[in-house]
């Protein structure tokens, strides 16, 4: 008689679906359930961007009413900005800094799970303000616009955004502890990546502007429901000083959208140009000069308030100086493409399109920064296509090369090239169409958030709306790559771009501790020298320098 011998499941333990639901703690769960949300939220907004194109493919409100496309214009800021792109950045930083820094977890896990779950409730609050009468004052919620527009539902978007805006801040809290003390031993802040420098600048400018913004919503609500007159000027309030309030936080807010994806492409254009990034420590302590400059150059969105020409000129040469630093990233990342053995897959064709949308937004930045053009331009359309050339051709351009970069190491399988070369293509050409015409719109003085103009700045609306059907019909390759991927595509192995930051040298997905063992620092988080090409996707870093060790 033979007795079966058991058998020793030797896999690591691995986190099962439900946890996606729950609140876990994890790191890497709470990073994809960020990701996921924001990505439901972006098909929200971005529905609501569609309806308003196709209202103003005609001079007159014919498709929607003024007062519903004032709504869909208020709430497509608000979730495109609060629910889309700031989530996003924090749900690679979530998956990320443990992984690059050699961390099993955040430095305070129940704190990030709660930083998350503040998210979702906020952004079903502010939809659900259609059923009391959504805001109609815009992103931005001026008095007293915002005081004599329905009331309640200003105030349920005064409540969504302080709840996303605690999120936030919980999270930078917990960004900053883990980076600062959570590194493997032999990692200096000099020897991490430069992802990590990135979330530093964001949280810090995070944790100083935020609190701005909820004092001025706090006491924005006090005037519609309590009846004071902090901001309202019928009562003697200033609406001038909200206007301070809010830009201090939402000028930093640009950077707090674009710094995490500046980190983004400084992590994927090395990886996929073979070479190490062009001047490290120029692109470290540049993301540190913006999170500064950020913070000084509020009022250039206020020239034409009544501000002082001294204090003009004040804010215009500091808006003018944060192109410096910017300057120095984009300079870099060029010098990194430069003689690079660059392979054109979807992340480096999303992370190129980034360089060259965002320089776009980055040029006309600096002509808005101008005192007499801005006043020329201020409050028109070319200040909407600099603003979606900054955020979609700069932020969303470079979320979809992480998401492209990184989606092997979160799932395990590779993306379909080919549907994502697709989705690039048609989101680039469709952003390009949509956004590019609107400077000549301003040029010629059409104004923003209206439903009418004058017919004659038809053709180019018309041209807008195509440019934006086409991104909306970007999304389907998209959507139909991720789905497909995650069940039918190709397993990825531990590392199949062949990249040397510490999140490679573990499997894909990460065990739930991250890491079997701690892992091995190499002496840069992007040196190259390595033959490259000898590299197979399931070794390990650590075994790949072991090997290469006797010849260095």
């Amino acid at each position: 008689m033979t007795t079966a011998i058991p058998t020793l499941n030797l896999q690591p333990p691995r986190r099962k679906w439900t946890d996606y639901f729950s609140f876990c703690t994890d790191h890497k769960v709470i990073g994809i359930q960020y990701l996921v949300t924001s990505f439901v939220f972006f098909f929200i907004g971005g529905s609501f961007a569609e309806v308003m194109r196709t209202e103003l493919a005609t001079p007159d409100p014919d498709f929607v009413s003024p007062e519903l496309y004032n709504q869909l214009m208020t709430l497509h800021g608000t979730i495109m900005i609060f629910l889309w792109i700031v989530p996003a950045g924090a749900a690679f930083a979530n998956y990320l800094i443990p992984l690059m820094i050699g961390a099993e977890d955040m430095a305070f896990p129940r704190l990030n799970a709660v930083a998350f779950w503040l998210t979702p409730p906020g952004g079903v609050l502010l939809i659900s303000s259609f059923f009391v009468g959504a805001p109609q004052a815009g992103w931005t919620s001026y008095p007293p616009l915002s005081l004599l527009s329905g009331k309640w539902g200003e105030e349920i978007w005064i409540l969504s955004v302080l709840l996303v805006g605690t999120s936030s801040i919980l999270g930078a809290i917990n960004f900053v502890t883990t980076i600062l003390k959570m590194r493997i031993k032999d990692m200096d802040l000099h020897s991490m990546p430069l992802f990590c420098w990135a979330m530093l600048a964001t949280s810090s400018l995070i944790l100083l502007s935020t609190p701005v913004l909820a004092a001025a919503l706090i006491l924005l609500s006090f005037d519609l429901i309590a009846g004071t007159s902090f901001f309202n000027p019928t009562g003697g309030g200033d609406p001038v000083v909200y206007q301070h309030l809010f830009w201090f936080y939402s000028h930093p807010a640009v950077y707090i959208m674009i710094l995490p994806f500046f980190g983004v492409i400084s992590e994927v254009i090395p990886v996929h140009a073979r070479k190490p990034i062009f001047g490290y420590r120029a692109i470290a302590y540049s993301s540190l000069a913006i999170s500064f400059l950020g913070l000084i150059v509020w009022a250039h969105h206020m020239f034409t308030s009544g501000t002082p020409g001294w204090l003009r000129m004040f804010f215009m040469a500091t808006t003018m100086l944060i192109a410096v630093p910017t300057g120095i990233k984009i300079f870099s990342w060029c010098g990194t493409l430069w003689g690079g053995k660059i392979s054109l897959n979807t992340a480096m064709l999303f992370a190129i399109g980034f360089l060259a949308s965002f320089l776009m937004g980055g040029l006309t930045g600096i002509m808005v920064a101008s005192v007499p053009f801005d006043i020329h331009v201020h409050d028109t359309y070319f200040v909407v296509g600099h603003f979606h050339y900054v955020l979609f051709g700069g932020s969303a351009l470079a979320l979809f090369s992480a998401v492209y970069h990184w989606f092997p190491k979160m799932t395990g399988r590779m993306v379909n090239e080919n549907l994502g070369r697709l989705h690039f293509a048609l989101m680039f050409v469709g952003l390009n169409l949509t956004f590019m015409p609107m400077h000549e719109l301003g040029l010629l003085g059409m104004n923003r958030r209206i439903a009418l103009y004058d017919p004659q700045f038809q053709s180019l609306n018309q041209l807008s709306t195509l440019g934006a059907y086409l991104l909306g019909v970007s999304s389907i390759p998209f959507v139909i790559n991720v789905f497909w991927s995650i069940f039918k595509g190709e397993k990825a192995g531990r590392n199949p771009w062949r990249a040397l930051t510490l999140e490679w040298q573990t499997a894909s997905p990460p065990i739930i501790e991250n890491f079997e063992e701690e892992p091995v620092l190499w002496s840069g988080p992007y040196d190259f020298g390595i033959d490259s090409e000898s590299v197979d996707g399931e070794e390990s870093v650590a075994e790949m320098l072991a090997e290469v060790g006797a010849e260095r």
